[in-house]
């Protein structure tokens, strides 16, 4: 937390208690004795009453704010209808819904009437939907009016539930609260959300996720990342994927901060002029949002300064480059969480030189998802950090990176043989990423297990480093790197816009960017060619790319 230094100026009618209570409040931070979302709810909505909690920004104005008080209020009607519709103990319900201030009711609510949310992801088919509702046995769907057109594929016997609407006008006879102690129990290990993905292994598995292991990582994250109650965010990511759930909305009830949902996808033309607007002083993103702001907007007149073309000037080009990007962002960043996928080395590069205060971390679905985490400005060069504290980390034999701890799974809903195959003789969640550690329990990522390519004498081939290469040129929006038919190595790229409009030279540039690529790589793991591809790659909600449909078996 930055040094603030309070001055009290004494007056006939000042009142000193006041201003230490709201001094107080501001760093003030819940953590629940019992490690449940009802817990962290309760705690949070009685701690800040009448501060703001959510709300939506919509064409330069904010909406639906709700302060914590509301909030209270609106998830108790929530988990009343859901008790109204028969809903019990370990009962399913859908959230099929964008990002928007009734998701975190909804969620919420159906964690207070003990049932288990089922979040899905609004990019997903009315088929995978369908597949997904039938599979968890769902009670009840929550969706908008955006997201009704994909839920023909479902039962349509289960109650629907449009949370875009006031849940007092779905309840027959008016809105009718159960008393609290008829409110079903909560254990710190009941389920409490089980999380379908397509991965990047192409086959959904729905994740079980207890209220412990939830909980858990968004107190742990507090070693790494501290918000208070004065902390604005922006959400960018969607609050189906466990990452921004607990992360960004998680984190942010139980410390009384603000979190601003976007009523647009979050498009450059929608999110750089809500950042100067919202001015938010943390978020998390993905790779892929930062990568394109500094490769379309930073770097292009960083290289065309003078100051950066001549070495004694260079740091200071790249510091003023830094904050033309804290500009950019609504120059009150102080916490920008950077995960999901691995960040380019050469934006990695500049974001450490001009001092922006990012974090990286590393983690899964079945961790709840954090695993590894930094702290801005502490930590090494392209490494992930350490372990949460009460997080184990190992490296097996294979290289392959292990977890054990309180944020590891339950196991895959209704599918014991993969929870056994993904779980070790002595209880560590085989990850199926690559990693070192180092002397300092620090973890580096090589690369998914899955993706590793056997050069031709067995030597091990990290197909990620070689992308990360590929994509620092101006030519490549995208890379892929997979073996060919006769075992060599080949560069599937999606071309940048740039490299779009000198398409008569491409060639020859092409062939120069291989062979400066192949300079930095040890003679097996060089690549035989580049092929272009017209269409962009198909990826997953954090933006990896889905390498199993681009990989012949």
């Amino acid at each position: 937390m930055p040094l603030r230094v309070y001055f009290l100026i004494f007056k006939p009618r000042c009142n000193l208690l006041s201003i230490l209570l709201s001094v107080l409040q501001e760093i003030a931070v819940v953590f629940p004795e019992r490690q449940t979302l009802t817990e962290l709810w309760l705690k949070a909505t009685e701690r800040y009453g009448k501060k703001v909690c959510f709300q939506t920004y919509r064409d330069g104005g904010v909406y639906d704010r709700l302060t914590y008080g509301d909030f209270g209020v609106r998830v108790r009607s929530f988990a009343s209808l859901l008790r109204m519709l028969g809903v019990k103990k370990g009962d399913r319900v859908m959230i099929l819904a964008e990002n928007r201030p009734q998701w975190p009711i909804a969620y919420f609510g159906t964690a207070l009437a003990g049932a288990i949310t089922v979040p899905v992801l609004t990019d997903f088919t009315a088929e995978q939907i369908g597949a997904i509702a039938s599979h968890a046995e769902i009670s009840v769907l929550c969706c908008t009016g955006r997201t009704s057109n994909k839920i023909a594929g479902i039962d349509p016997s289960i109650p629907v539930l449009h949370i875009d609407l006031e849940p007092e006008k779905q309840i027959p006879n008016g809105n009718t609260e159960f008393p609290a102690e008829t409110w079903p129990g909560i254990n710190e290990d009941d389920p409490a959300s089980i999380i379908y993905t397509s991965g990047t292994t192409g086959n959904s598995k729905g994740v079980l996720l207890s209220h412990r292991n939830l909980v858990f990582n968004a107190v742990s994250t507090r070693s790494l990342m501290k918000l208070y109650s004065r902390d604005r965010l922006l959400s960018v990511i969607p609050l189906a994927h466990t990452y921004e759930c607990v992360l960004g909305m998680l984190t942010a009830v139980m410390s009384g901060a603000s979190v601003t949902y976007l009523d647009k996808p979050p498009s450059p033309a929608v999110l750089l002029p809500a950042m100067q607007i919202l001015r938010p002083t943390a978020m998390v993103t993905v790779p892929l949002f930062i990568e394109k702001i500094c490769r379309n907007k930073i770097f292009p007149k960083l290289k065309k300064s003078p100051f950066y073309r001549f070495p004694l000037t260079r740091s200071l080009a790249v510091w003023a480059a830094g904050q033309k990007l804290m500009t950019a962002l609504g120059a009150s960043i102080r916490i920008f969480g950077i995960g999901g996928a691995p960040l380019s080395e050469d934006v990695e590069r500049f974001l450490r030189k001009a001092g922006f205060p990012y974090t990286l971390g590393y983690g899964l679905t079945e961790t709840a998802p954090l695993v590894t985490g930094t702290s801005p400005h502490k930590f090494h060069f392209r490494c992930s950090g350490s372990a949460l504290k009460g997080v184990e980390l190992r490296i097996a034999e294979a290289g392959e990176i292990q977890v054990r701890g309180p944020n590891v799974m339950m196991g895959y809903y209704r599918d014991e043989k993969r929870t056994r195959d993904t779980f070790t003789e002595d209880g560590w969640l085989k990850t199926g990423d690559l990693g070192r550690l180092d002397q300092k329990g620090q973890l580096f990522i090589n690369g998914r297990l899955k993706a590793l390519i056997l050069g031709p004498s067995g030597e091990n081939i990290y197909p990620e480093e070689i992308e990360s290469m590929l994509n620092t040129s101006g030519l490549v929006e995208d890379a892929l790197v997979v073996p060919g038919e006769r075992g060599e190595l080949v560069a599937l790229i999606v071309l940048s816009e740039k490299a779009q409009t000198m398409i008569a030279a491409l060639g020859e540039n092409l062939e120069e960017l291989k062979n400066s690529v192949n300079k930095k790589l040890a003679a097996f793991s060089r690549l035989s060619r580049i092929e272009i591809r017209k269409e962009p790659f198909e990826k997953t909600p954090t933006m990896k790319i889905k390498r199993f449909l681009y990989c012949k078996p």
